[in-house]
């Protein structure tokens, strides 16, 4: 179960984009995720965004730099940056992408 959240107890159905850097001496990496048109952001949804929750058997992992993306005044997407500073943090993060990855059909291609 790899699901994420924008308020806590609401999974988000739309898959993101999601772009991974990594210094080259592995010290630290940056993941970007895309979400366009996500369910958090639908007229419908009256839950207010608290910040991005991925959460796994393992727990979870907050983040709070979440930016809406807005084109003539309607919010279009959401743009997440999370930053890892440690080895430790990227583990981490990429086991919850592996379970994510599985369980939603993305792919990984590296560049």
């Amino acid at each position: 179960m790899a699901q994420i959240q924008f308020s806590r107890g609401i999974n988000e159905d739309v898959v993101p984009d999601v772009k991974l850097t990594r210094s080259r001496d592995n010290t630290n990496g940056t993941a970007t995720f895309y979400f366009q048109n996500p369910k958090a952001l639908s007229q419908s949804s009256t839950d207010e965004i608290t910040g991005m929750y991925l959460i796994d058997e393992e727990g979870e992992l907050v983040i709070k730099d979440v930016k809406a993306k807005f084109i003539n005044g309607k919010p279009e997407a959401l743009e997440v940056f999370y930053g890892m500073k440690s080895v430790e943090e990227w583990d981490r993060f990429m086991r919850f992408m592996s379970r994510y990855a599985e369980e939603h059909g993305l792919g990984f291609t590296k560049s």
